[in-house]
């Protein structure tokens, strides 16, 4: 959100409707006002430019053209687009437009978004209504909501994928193209469509909003506060409230981390939403509970590179174990939004430890996300030691990462450089040119920083302000230097704050900083024994080739798994092992001569001594690799081993087994096996994900080599004497009855399908129904295995 744009349309508007507040501390620069010059982040800019342009906006455009009734001119695309979430990418694609046209001045993106503007318009005249959407069938499940109609799952609302969250991107796109791009249709069109939601919650009690709030909604609650403060009319502010969940918001005022077990980016834009509200109506209780939100991710729930979550989910708080054992890890779109709450909160309060973790997401998990030669997008990062990443094609993946992803490639100078009356604030050290327009000055910076700890700061105009140049928080206390014209500035200033120069400046006076970095371990946050090695802001990663003469599968196809990197497993127990006898590991890890930013490691691996090198994890692509590495003392070495040995032997033979998998009670699992349901609700129990009907539910199961035998399904102890059936391609297999266990745990069960069942699939597809039988309950089901023997 870029407040300098919206600051001049408030001028013009009564503001009676806000409370009085504070100006924010801090104002960043049109994006247009920066310019990147060469660097990672402007190759990354540039490739994803040659990715915008190669996907065809006519595809885009089909599911909004077919719910409105015009003629389609090309079919929508598949994946994502055309199973349910038929035009979110297209919400993502007009943003990341926007965002291009004011970073580059592109013409033929300028062209692509004046193209897009002008069929979403048609689209809304044709509706009538000021609805614009490509949810299939999308009109009678909105007019089912308006009238109280409310069947609502983690991840549906009657009947339709996410259909908030879906639409919710094309708020964004409308409100980005008024903002970054200043098209003339984009803020008169999106208060149709925000009128058009007045009217559709209109009549909704508060208890049926928040009934209705339990499906992800994306980030409702902010658009709906930027249209609020772009048209000065508090009916949108009041709006906002309503789209805000309690079930998250309370606890957080309570200052309750409640988060284990929850949908990950379910919550992060609703914190969003939170945060923005309290900016413009002043209210304390909710800004200290979007900070405590973020303070508790950041410092207790995220990895080294800045992502969070696994399977989507937030884990155990205190047991980072799955983060490690599991190859669906920290999702790109959370950090995406994280890295605009961030943002948000540095606005708003200056504080540097914002910034801080902005920059180290930012080059960890945004910029390593994108692949350098495709412009490929990448859904979760393992940290699975010797695990691999997937990317997207242009025209087969439409995740929502590459959604996000396409805007996160487009707005790298955003936070590059802040100002405040005549004060002006260097956060990041990139390449870049600024022109502060209304002070006249004109800056470049030149660094080769992060292979280089050093910047030049030039001045190409005279005028007097303050320059503030960030002193990292990852910079020891008295080692940056910083000097002008050649003199050396006396610095008081600490880690996490600025060092203040403030002088009548020359064009071509040289602002010279030098920012030494070092090398450190970092553990994972529950302490365990596992850790990442950070030079700097920058986290160090190894390629590594356990398995020989392998051809990775790392592009991932049209399915609706393409993004997991489900290839095979290599054993944790055989993964290299820092050995130390002391806490000085770091001092072993040294640069290597000639090499930028490369660094040779001892490691100890199969029980011979070898030395591994560690390069930017955001340079580290077409591999397997290591992030976090098992650290032990040669004497516990061995017990290490033969533990984890143990717990690998048997997940790796039950992964060997398995064709599919489910895991009940998880959105995107169940989206992605087409879950249907009758009566059925879902939950978190002992910090695992369960789903139950007094009904049926049912999922589509894969088996692309008909190699299936057997079901295996997970249960919970204490649900015995619940009594259904297992029904496959529409026969009934098996009569299940839950029996007492010898304790309260999980357990698991294998059930054959007879072979003349397994043949009546579909397209390598099994369907596979659980019929509660009368006065009882189906499940609960903690995990579904398609297996392939028994």
């Amino acid at each position: 959100m870029h407040k300098t744009w919206i600051c001049t349309l408030l001028l013009l508007m009564p503001l009676a409707v806000f409370a009085a507040k504070k100006d924010a501390p801090i104002e960043l620069f049109p994006l247009a006002d920066v310019r990147l010059l060469d660097s990672p982040f402007k190759k990354a800019e540039q490739k994803n430019l040659q990715y915008l342009l190669s996907l065809n906006p006519d595809r885009l455009l089909a599911p909004y053209w077919r719910e409105a009734g015009l003629p389609v001119k090309t079919p929508s695309y598949g994946n994502w687009e055309s199973t349910g979430l038929d035009g979110h990418i297209g919400g993502h694609y007009v943003s990341a437009l926007a965002l291009m046209v004011a970073a580059t001045g592109n013409e033929e993106v300028s062209y692509r978004l004046n193209y897009m503007m002008a069929e979403w318009k048609k689209v809304q005249e044709k509706n009538g209504n000021g609805y614009i959407g490509g949810i299939p069938d999308g009109d009678e499940a909105w007019q089912a909501l308006a009238k109280g109609v409310i069947d609502v799952d983690n991840f549906s609302l009657n009947g339709k994928w996410v259909p908030w969250y879906n639409i919710h991107k094309v708020y964004s796109g409308l409100r980005d193209a008024h903002l970054y791009a200043h098209h003339p249709d984009a803020l008169p069109m999106l208060v149709k469509l925000s009128e058009w939601a007045l009217r559709t919650t209109g009549n909704l009690t508060d208890a049926q909003m928040e009934t209705m709030l339990r499906g992800e909604y994306g980030g409702m609650n902010e658009i709906f506060v930027d249209v609020a403060e772009l048209t000065g009319d508090d009916k949108y502010l009041t709006l906002a409230r309503r789209f805000s969940h309690h079930l998250l918001l309370d606890p957080l005022l309570e200052k309750r981390d409640v988060l284990t077990g929850m949908h990950a980016n379910t919550q992060i834009p609703k914190v969003i939403g939170y945060k923005r509200i309290a900016d413009v109506t002043g209210d304390k209780q909710w800004d200290e509970a979007s900070r405590f939100f973020w303070e508790t991710l950041v410092e207790n729930r995220s990895v080294s590179i800045g992502g969070n979550s696994v399977r989507e989910h937030f884990h155990e708080l205190n047991n980072f174990e799955t983060m490690i054992s599991d190859i669906e890890g920290p999702e790109t779109c959370n950090t995406y939004n994280m890295l605009k709450l961030s943002n948000l909160f540095y606005q708003s309060t200056g504080e540097l430890k914002f910034i801080d973790f902005y920059e180290r997401g930012m080059y960890n998990h945004i910029l390593s996300s994108q692949h350098p030669q495709t412009g490929g997008l990448v859904y979760f990062t393992p940290m699975r030691p010797n695990h691999y990443r997937v990317y997207s094609q242009v025209h087969d993946g439409m995740w929502c990462c590459v959604g996000s992803g396409l805007e996160n490639h487009g707005k790298y100078a955003e936070l590059i450089y802040a100002h405040r009356k005549d004060q002006l604030f260097v956060n990041l050290y990139i390449p870049s040119t600024l022109q502060w327009k209304e002070k006249n000055i004109a800056i470049t910076q030149q660094t080769a920083f992060p292979d280089e700890g050093r910047s030049v700061i030039r001045i190409d105009s005279k005028g007097r302000f303050g320059l503030n140049l960030r002193y990292p928080s990852w910079v020891a206390a008295g080692a940056m230097k910083v000097s002008v014209n050649g003199k050396a500035i006396n610095i008081k200033s600490s880690p996490g704050e600025y060092v203040t120069i403030k002088r009548r400046w020359n064009a071509g006076d040289e602002v010279r900083v030098e920012l030494p970095m070092t090398t450190r371990l970092e553990s994972l946050p529950d302490k365990s024994h596992f850790y990442s090695v950070v030079h700097g802001p920058i986290v160090l990663a190894a390629k590594t080739s356990p398995i020989a003469n392998e051809t990775l599968k790392q592009f991932g196809d049209d399915s609706r798994m393409g993004h997991i990197a489900s290839g095979a497993l290599c054993p944790i127990d055989q993964a290299p092992v820092f050995v130390t006898e002391d806490d000085e590991f770091a001092s072993k890890i040294q640069a290597v001569s000639g090499k930028s930013l490369t660094f040779s490691a001892p490691v100890v691996e199969n029980g011979k001594a070898k030395t591994v090198e560690l390069i930017p994890f955001f340079r580290l692509h077409d591999s397997r690799y290591m992030i976090y590495w098992p650290m032990s003392s040669r004497q516990q070495l061995q017990d290490m081993q033969q533990k984890t040995a143990l717990e690998e032997a048997a997940r790796l033979a039950l992964a060997k087994r398995t064709i599919d998998q489910i895991n009940p009670g998880q959105q995107q699992p169940e989206s992605d096996h087409f879950l249907k349901f009758g009566n059925s609700e879902m939950g978190i129990h002992q910090g695992r994900h369960w789903r139950h009907a007094s009904d049926w539910f049912s999922y589509l199961m894969n088996d692309p080599q008909q190699k299936a035998v057997a079901l295996q399904l997970t249960f919970f102890a204490g649900d015995a004497g619940r009594e259904f059936e297992l029904w496959v391609n529409g026969k009934k297999t098996t009569d299940i009855k839950l029996q007492p266990q010898s304790n309260d745990s999980f357990y698991s069960m294998d059930y054959k399908i007879p072979a003349d069942v397994l043949a009546l699939h579909k397209d390598g597809k099994h369907e596979v129904k659980f019929v509660a039988k009368p006065g009882s309950v189906a499940g609960g089901l903690y995990y579904v295995r398609l297996l392939n023997s028994l």
